[in-house]
């Protein structure tokens, strides 16, 4: 080969490296998020100050999360990084499919794992490990319409403290003759189910491998009595906390428990005062509880690109202060919330974080959750005393745990 060859090809290799050099890294994240939600926008943020990553974000729907996750590993298409419910880390982590970020946190000026909260740190560690970084976090607690209160001649600066006074608010504010129901909440047959049950099974002492107890049964036993009673509509069995809180935001319900999550609709829907209490309490002095919501950005084991997957998930992290004004989460660390939206139902959102406990965490968290479901269901449909519901709910966990 003559020199003038060499210097071709030595050219076009190079022009090759330069072209190869030119294209962006590849991730590709799954969120449950629809365009102009929390993951697209900050995907795109990232992408302006990060030109060499393309990040290609999919929408996944909730209820299908971890059956498309599992679908995508078996095959080998699963995805770079994803968002997933904060139950379903351990589930995930038990089987190695998993990146474990604890020696990349380590090593991060950035994200301090001392900085997360109890809670939402709990909820992405398992067995020493940390395979997960909070992306916000959520908890539950009760909305209550204050117009409705001053019209019943009830003190909307005192809303109810116990579970005595919930009940005793729900029957005063409760007007069929205008289809007003007193309590709107959620006892679906899924994960929202068990989510909102669980505050109050904790709040009698009991938790997720202890469910026989008598304060469960009492929890139970007043959900029935409010259903039963017409307190709350008949469609609390079947209804999620979306529609449930829709409801409350159309002013057929008095009082609403759910999250942060329905601020941004709930200020352009409801044409009302509305407000925010912690969740009520079996009695004066009981331990508080509250659930731990919202879920967790994580990165599959298989990945090609961890570095690149861990740099945008620490682009996340550093913006964590935005997420309550932005995108109607709760911060999961500890950070400064400037002139927060809300500010009122923010301090009450914010005091119940401290509250909040993780569902699980265990690998065969959905199999114990369905037994709770189930205890649910068949007291409130009438097919089983609460006592006899969470027995069977018991005998079905501890063969779970075992």
């Amino acid at each position: 080969m003559d020199l003038k060859s060499i210097a071709l090809a030595t050219s076009g290799l190079i022009a090759l490296a330069s072209t190869a050099a030119a294209d962006p890294v590849e991730l590709d994240l799954w969120t449950i998020d629809d365009p102009g939600e929390y993951h697209y926008v900050m995907a795109d943020e990232f992408m302006a100050q990060h030109p060499e990553i393309k990040i290609n974000v999919r929408t996944v729907q909730f209820e299908d999360m971890v059956n498309d996750l599992a679908r995508g590993v078996a095959t080998g298409d699963a995805p770079d990084i994803t968002y997933i419910d904060n139950p379903e880390v351990a589930l995930f982590a038990s089987r190695g499919l998993l990146l474990d970020l604890k020696p990349y946190i380590e090593q991060s000026d950035i994200v301090n794992a001392e900085g997360i909260f109890p809670g939402p740190l709990s909820s992405v560690s398992y067995e020493g490990g940390i395979y997960g970084i909070p992306r916000g976090a959520n908890t539950i607690a009760l909305y209550y319409n204050a117009d409705m209160y001053r019209a019943a001649g009830l003190d909307p600066d005192t809303p109810p403290r116990t579970w005595d006074e919930l009940y005793e608010a729900a029957k005063v504010l409760t007007k069929p003759e205008d289809n007003v129901y007193g309590l709107a909440f959620s006892a679906v047959a899924t994960e929202e189910g068990t989510f909102q049950f669980l505050p109050w099974l904790q709040m009698t002492g009991g938790n997720y491998d202890n469910v026989d107890t008598e304060g469960a049964a009492r929890a139970l036993s007043l959900w029935k009595k409010i259903l039963d009673e017409g307190l709350a509509s008949p469609d609390t069995l079947i209804r999620g906390q979306w529609d449930s809180t829709g409801t409350f935001n159309a002013g057929t319900a008095a009082m609403s428990i759910s999250g942060p999550w329905e601020l941004p609709r709930m200020s352009s829907e409801a044409k009302f005062d509305f407000r925010a209490a912690l969740l009520p309490v079996p009695q004066e002095g009981a331990d508080r509880a509250s659930a731990l919501g919202e879920g967790d950005n994580v990165i599959l084991a298989s990945t090609d690109n961890p570095d690149e997957a861990f740099l945008f998930l620490e682009f996340l992290y550093e913006n964590m202060d935005r997420v309550w004004n932005d995108f109607g989460y709760l911060p999961a660390s500890k950070v400064e919330v400037k002139d927060p939206k809300y500010p009122e139902i923010y301090a009450v959102f914010e005091e119940s974080m401290k509250y909040a406990r993780n569902r699980g965490p265990h690998p065969q968290w959905p199999r114990i959750s369905k037994a709770i479901q189930t205890a649910i269901q068949s007291t409130l449909t009438g097919q089983a005393t609460p006592e006899d519901a969470l027995a069977a709910a018991q005998t079905s966990i501890d063969k779970i745990l075992k």
